[in-house]
């Protein structure tokens, strides 16, 4: 077995036969995090910047995490030379025009940003937006990746945010601010088309939800595919009609909008979106959960789905933290 090279950040180790990446750099004294040194604790995880790891060397990491090449280094036998990182990339910022603003609610804009440069985003991402005085806020993307130029993001007003009242008060049309590379890890995948989904959003985590529908039926998802949609009240809701049309023209689309105070007209059920939704699907087992929100929902879901028979490695989540701290 030829010796493989390992470059971390400028910094070279080499590889010797039956030795992991691990070994390799804690022998030349090149500091990486690590623990368990079994693959349990996933401290020591880097990414390849250039080689595809070794499929063993990625045991128990979620499946995102795989396709952007991340590996545990104390499972990896390097089989060519390597390229890996523990640091973030530098952030990249580009240009955006605001070309579509419209209120999906009283609370809520539809806004639509052309960059200047197509994104390389999955469904249920999210980026960062940059006024011109440097204020950042982080949005989820509620378009599919076949959209790479413009992007959308359901903006909610908070009371007393800078970047939300902004939006929806002073932003117009033609109006430009900067827009990051895509970010996070709760998105759909294709691999495994087969497979039962479960969506839950409150309020705007709608938007990535909306975004990982439509791609997963652009891909021809097969599996059922779940989405339940919560707020308080009736005026927190919005996309009905629209939901419901989609789930008219694919037969494995369902969609469940929910509010938990007053009563619900006919098509909306009373309760919080996860308790119905756990109610609903008691049987979680192979499913893959899509949880978008309320922090508290997000916590309560993730626990619920998990008890209910979803793997951990199937729940994917991102937590919108809001001014409020009551659950929606």
């Amino acid at each position: 077995m030829a010796l493989k090279k390992i470059s971390l950040d400028g910094q070279v180790a080499v590889c010797q036969e039956g030795e992991t990446v691990l070994d390799a750099l804690l022998r030349e004294q090149i500091e990486v995090p690590y623990s368990c040194r079994q693959g349990a604790c996933q401290s020591c995880m880097v990414r390849s910047l250039d080689a595809e790891p070794p499929a063993a060397s990625q045991k128990g990491l979620k499946d995102v995490l795989c396709k952007q090449k991340h590996f545990l280094a104390c499972l990896c036998y390097p089989e060519q030379n390597m390229a890996i990182t523990l640091s973030k990339q530098p952030e990249f910022f580009t240009e955006g025009t605001v070309v579509g603003k419209e209120l999906l609610n009283r609370e809520t804009i539809l806004l639509t940003v052309r960059c200047k440069e197509a994104l390389d985003f999955y469904a249920g991402q999210f980026v960062k937006l940059k006024r011109s005085d440097g204020l950042i806020r982080s949005y989820s993307i509620a378009n599919s990746r076949f959209h790479s130029t413009e992007l959308t993001f359901h903006i909610r007003r908070l009371a007393g945010g800078r970047f939300s009242e902004w939006v929806h008060q002073d932003l117009s049309i033609g109006d430009r601010l900067e827009v990051s590379g895509p970010q996070g890890l709760c998105y759909y995948l294709p691999d495994r088309k087969g497979q039962n989904l479960l969506l839950i959003g409150t309020g705007s985590g709608l938007a990535p939800l909306a975004g990982i529908v439509s791609e997963a039926l652009h891909h021809g998802h097969s599996g059922a595919i779940h989405l339940f949609h919560g707020s308080r009240e009736m005026d927190g809701l919005y996309w009905i009609e629209e939901m419901k049309q989609l789930a008219r023209e694919y037969p494995i689309f369902f969609f469940m909008p929910c509010i938990s105070r007053g009563d619900p007209p006919e098509g909306v059920t009373k309760g919080r979106a996860n308790e119905v939704a756990m109610a609903a699907l008691p049987d979680l087992k192979g499913w893959r959960v899509f949880l978008c929100g309320h922090p508290d929902m997000v916590n309560q879901a993730k626990k619920q789905a998990y008890l209910n028979g979803a793997s951990l490695q199937d729940i994917y989540f991102d937590a919108f933290h809001i001014a409020s701290a009551s659950l929606d």
